[in-house]
């Protein structure tokens, strides 16, 4: 890392990925029970940017299965019509 990369604007493609890796780095143990519905409302507020996405049937859940749980997040693409 260069020391200009400190000055440099993030995208907000770049700002979701960092948040979206902080989230998956986390055990669900320790995050508040509303969790997702935080989250949901970030990736709503940033892909609501990009027309080809559907921002408003963006879904995010956290499944348990076999003592493991899983973040499952669907953004699906709007529809081209």
């Amino acid at each position: 890392m260069s020391i200009f990369s400190f000055f440099k604007r993030q995208s907000s493609a770049n700002k979701a990925k960092e948040r979206l890796m902080m989230v998956l780095s986390y055990e669900r143990k320790g995050l508040p029970p509303n969790f997702a519905d935080i989250l949901k409302s970030d990736l709503i507020s940033v892909f609501s940017k990009y027309p080809q996405f559907d921002s408003h049937n963006i879904e995010v859940e956290i499944k348990s299965e076999n003592d493991r749980d899983e973040l499952w997040i669907s953004i699906p693409f709007a529809d081209g019509r």
